[in-house]
């Protein structure tokens, strides 16, 4: 049985690193972004090392219906579906509240979609959310959770817009509520996927150096108070993440799934900590 692997946003940072950590568990790797030309590289590099997979790349919108249907009529073509590492998304400097909203969470709905008829006993997929929506205290209102329990309805932006109303257009505000929305989702997924016995996990990384990362930082200097805030003293690399995401992708990991699993130094837990210290 030829294993096969995906990894989403593979041409760089987390992504990547993901991609590097799959090479040695899928017989068959395929790196997913839409800048074929880092796909390519990087692909062509996996191949040429001693990885157990080798590698190919595909250029790829994660929002575009019929790409995914090429990307599991390849993974078809390939093998098995053994795991997917899911890191494809924009941050709030990146996009309009539109678009964030379309990729990092209807995007995932998609992407999810489409590979569910491909899962099998022992497939395992991990989708990136953040630690963005975990720092609010506040009970999200009922009536826009159950709008953003339904990412792949053709009107979904325009009913949470309705919900939330002006606030949503704030790019930060759309962020928080897509990982929150990516959150939830996986946790349903879950359910659904149990019954072919694959399983399903979110990662949400706290603030991790990558290109993406610094640019955020750069447009955003609260983030260096949250870097000073972490308990471990520095910003995360993509290599910490990616040995999170190894790790639930892996058979070590069988029986964890519907969870999501929080990779940010502790610093959650510092403003928590800070917050109830001050009530």
């Amino acid at each position: 049985m030829t294993t096969v692997g995906i990894a989403t946003g593979a041409g760089r940072g987390m992504g990547l690193a993901c991609a590097q950590r799959l090479a040695d568990v899928v017989d068959v790797l395929l790196l997913v972004d839409r800048d074929g030309v880092t796909a390519a590289a990087e692909a062509a590099r996996i191949s040429g090392e001693k990885h157990r997979a080798t590698a190919e790349s595909m250029v790829l919108d994660i929002t575009d219906v019929d790409g995914l249907a090429r990307l599991t009529d390849r993974v078809g073509e390939l093998g098995t579906l053994r795991a997917v590492a899911h890191a494809a998304g924009i941050s709030p400097t990146m996009a309009d509240w539109r678009r964030i909203l379309t990729v990092d969470l209807v995007g995932t709905a998609l992407l999810v979609r489409a590979l569910r008829p491909l899962a099998t006993a022992g497939t395992a997929t991990v989708c990136f959310a953040s630690m963005a929506p975990l720092f609010d205290s506040a009970a999200p209102d009922p009536a826009a959770l159950a709008v953003l329990d339904d990412p792949l309805d053709e009107n979904f932006l325009e009913h949470l817009h309705d919900v939330l109303g002006s606030a949503v257009e704030n790019a930060g505000v759309a962020y928080s509520w897509a990982k929150r929305g990516v959150h939830r989702f996986v946790q349903r997924e879950a359910v659904r996927l149990g019954g072919v016995g694959a399983r399903i996990c979110s990662v949400s990384p706290g603030i991790i150096d990558t290109p993406q990362g610094r640019q955020e930082a750069e447009k955003h200097p609260s983030m260096e108070r949250l870097v000073q805030g972490t308990p471990l003293g520095r910003k995360g690399e993509s290599k910490d993440v990616a040995a999170a995401v190894a790790f639930l992708l892996s058979d070590e990991a069988a029986f964890v799934n519907g969870i999501d699993l929080l990779v940010d130094g502790g610093v959650v837990a510092a403003v928590r900590s800070a917050s109830s210290s001050a009530v």
